[in-house]
């Protein structure tokens, strides 16, 4: 897919004034709100042209997951991502994880200094796709939150993956130029994902088959070196995703063990 030169652009109501990528309506964080725990609320607001998606946090072979700049804000503590689930995205032949029409990210913002107010501003990176692919940058700035919660960030919160209690068993092996995850499900679902915290491991879109009853997914994770790496596997992240729930589980058992 053609890849164009990166374009800027400034948040709404600004965006008529200048180039606005293709694919991109509107771009914002949300007012949000403060929660009972003092933890600032917003959500990074995506509308796109219909045909045109974006990327989830491992978006498989192919796409940019958004990535975010916080150094503009102020009492900025502990940043949390709550993912709503994504779609299964086919193009070109290649699999990935993403969203269309929208995407309503919630992000959840611990204040550095408990009782001041989080002033939220952030420079997020992402990727659009259709027929071409499109790097984007967006310089945001979240308003001052509202009195209630936004339902529209309730709604994505209830589409964050369940998390497990258990962990599936799972088989790490070297490669020539990285590292193999096998792991072994005692459930079913039309997609997986597999990550790792560090964002400099690549990761490939899993290949799901069923053996013996068991749901099986293989990625490959590839480290800039091109070569094996030591992978623990309790700092894995799977989650396996289905069009009306997901689950996410923390960590594998090796085999064996």
């Amino acid at each position: 897919m053609k890849l164009l030169a990166l374009l800027m652009f400034l948040p709404l109501p600004a965006l008529a004034q200048t180039e606005v990528p293709p694919g991109l309506m509107a771009a914002r964080l949300l007012p949000g709100w403060t929660t009972p725990e003092g933890h600032r609320m917003t959500a990074l607001q995506l509308q796109l042209e219909p045909g045109w998606k974006t990327y989830w946090r491992s978006p498989g072979d192919a796409g940019v997951p958004p990535r975010f700049d916080w150094s503009g804000s102020e009492n900025l503590g502990e940043v949390t991502m709550h993912w709503p689930r994504p779609e299964t995205i086919e193009s070109g032949g290649e699999r990935s994880l993403g969203y269309h029409r929208e995407l309503i990210l919630p992000i959840e913002i611990a204040p550095a200094q408990p009782g001041q107010p989080v002033e939220a501003q952030a420079r997020v990176d992402f990727g659009l796709c259709d027929t071409i692919c499109v790097p984007a940058h967006v310089a945001l700035r979240a308003p001052p939150p509202a009195a209630t919660p936004d339902p529209a960030i309730e709604a994505a919160l209830q589409q964050v993956p369940r998390l497990a209690t258990d962990q599936p068993a799972c088989r790490v092996e070297e490669i020539e130029d990285g590292m193999r995850v096998t792991a072994r499900f005692d459930a079913d679902a039309p997609e997986a994902a597999m990550e790792l915290d560090d964002s400099r491991i690549w990761v490939s879109q899993p290949q799901l088959s069923r053996q013996d009853g068991q749901l099986v997914a293989e990625a490959d994770f590839i480290a800039e070196s091109g070569k094996p790496f030591p992978l623990d596997p309790a700092g894995l992240r799977l989650t396996l995703i289905a069009p009306d729930h997901a689950v996410e589980y923390r960590g594998c058992r090796p085999a064996g063990s």
